[in-house]
C-alpha cells in the first residue's frame, strides 16, 4: 500500500512537470552569444493526426549573454598585458656603441640600458650604463632615467673629483627611488668617459671587461656572496645574516639601487676604477648577467674581435651574436650586451715638434 501510494506521487508530480511551460524570463541584449549545446527537441510534424496526450515541447534555456562592451574591454586590457609581457629583442646602433638584448623566461623584460652622449657638446665625453632589475621594472626605469643625469649633475659642481660626482651620483638615484616605497632593485654597471679616461662603477652582478690588445680584462668585480667574503663579512657586521649566499636569505647581491626592505644591508655605493684609455684599449663590453653566466670573459672578447674594425670601431653583429650564444647554452634570464669602442674617447696625441 505504502509502495503503491510513493508510486503514485512521483507519476503525478513527473505529469505536472511535463505538462507546465517554463517561462523564459531572460532579457535579450545584444552581445557576443555563447550557446549552450543544442538539444534535440520533441514535436509533431504539421501533417500528422493530433494525439490524444500531445507531449510538450521543452523550452531551451535563453542564451548566455556577454555585453559586447565588457568583452571589448577586457580584450583590449589582455592584449595590452601581452604587448608588455611578449618576447623582445632589441637592437640599438648608437654612436661609438652598439646593443643587443633579449627577454627571458621572466614575465617582463627587467634589463635596461641608458646613454648620454656628448656631454657639453664634446664628443669625447659619454656616459654608458647596463641595468639589471629585480621585483620588476621600476628600479629598472627609474636607475636608466635619472643615474647618467645625475652624475653628470654632480660632475657639474665646482671642485668635485670625478669619484665623488659617481658616488653621489648612485645615492641620490638610490634615494629618489627609495622615495617612491616601491619594492624593486637594479644591479648597475656604468663607465663615465672624460678626458681620455674610463671611469667604471658598478653595484650587483653587471659586468664591465675591457679589451686590451684582445685580452679580456675584468674592470668590475660581481657583488654576490658565493663569492664575496668581504661583502659577507660587511653585512654580518651590520648585524644581517647570510644564508644560501643570499642577504636574509632573499637576495643573492650584496649591492644594489632600491631593495628598501633590505636597505640597511644591501647599499647602493658603487665600487669605482680609473683608466687611462689607451692606443692598446679597443673596446668595452658591458652586459647583464644573463650573459656572464653562460659566456667566460675572454671567450666574449675573441668573439667581439671577431667582428671589430679598426676603421669603423664595433659592429651590431658581435652584440647579437652573444645574445645568441648565451640563449643557445640554455639561459633563461634577460640578457643585454653593450659594446663600446674606445678610440674616440682618447686625448688627442700631442704635435711632434721638428726643429
Amino acid at each position: 500500500m505504502v509502495l503503491l501510494w510513493g508510486f503514485s506521487v512521483i507519476s503525478l508530480a513527473l505529469y505536472i512537470l511535463n505538462n507546465i511551460p517554463i517561462k523564459d524570463c531572460g532579457k535579450k541584449e545584444k552581445g557576443l552569444l555563447l550557446p549552450h549545446h543544442p538539444h534535440q527537441s520533441g514535436g509533431n510534424n504539421n501533417n500528422n493526426k493530433p494525439m490524444t496526450m500531445k507531449k510538450k515541447k521543452k523550452i531551451r534555456p535563453s542564451n548566455l549573454i556577454v555585453p559586447i562592451q565588457s568583452y571589448t574591454c577586457a580584450k583590449s586590457e589582455f592584449e595590452e598585458l601581452y604587448k608588455r609581457s611578449e618576447s623582445k629583442e632589441l637592437e640599438v646602433r648608437g654612436k661609438n656603441f652598439c646593443l643587443a638584448s633579449k627577454k627571458g623566461r621572466r614575465e617582463v623584460m627587467e634589463d635596461g640600458y641608458g646613454v648620454v652622449a656628448d656631454i657639453h657638446r664634446d664628443s669625447r665625453q659619454g656616459f654608458f650604463a647596463v641595468v639589471d632589475g629585480h621585483g620588476g621594472r621600476a628600479a629598472m626605469e627609474y636607475v636608466v632615467e635619472n643615474l647618467g643625469k645625475n652624475i653628470v649633475e654632480a660632475m657639474d659642481c665646482d671642485e668635485v673629483a670625478m669619484e665623488e660626482a659617481i658616488r653621489k651620483g648612485y645615492s641620490v638615484t638610490d634615494k629618489g627611488f627609495l622615495s617612491q616605497k616601491v619594492s624593486s632593485g637594479a644591479c648597475a654597471a656604468s663607465v663615465m668617459m672624460k678626458n681620455g679616461e674610463m671611469h667604471i662603477a658598478n653595484v650587483g652582478d653587471c659586468r664591465v671587461i675591457l679589451s686590451r690588445n684582445g685580452v679580456a680584462t675584468p674592470l668590475t668585480v660581481d657583488h654576490r656572496l658565493n663569492t664575496r667574503q668581504d661583502e659577507r663579512q660587511r653585512i654580518e657586521n651590520l648585524g644581517g645574516y647570510v644564508h644560501c649566499d643570499r642577504v636574509q636569505g632573499s637576495l643573492a647581491i650584496s649591492r644594489a639601487i632600491g631593495d628598501h626592505h633590505l636597505k640597511e644591508w644591501v647599499i647602493s655605493d658603487p665600487e669605482i676604477t680609473k683608466l687611462p684609455i689607451t692606443p692598446d684599449c679597443q673596446f668595452l663590453i658591458m652586459a647583464s648577467d644573463g650573459l656572464w653566466d653562460k659566456v667566460g670573459e675572454q671567450e666574449a672578447v675573441d668573439e667581439v674581435s671577431r667582428h671589430y674594425d679598426n676603421n669603423n670601431g664595433v659592429l651590431m653583429e658581435s652584440c647579437k651574436k652573444l645574445v645568441q650564444l648565451a640563449f643557445s647554452r640554455g639561459n633563461l634570464d634577460d640578457a643585454t650586451v653593450m659594446v663600446i669602442s674606445l678610440g674616440c674617447f682618447m686625448d688627442p696625441q700631442p704635435p711632434i715638434l721638428i726643429n
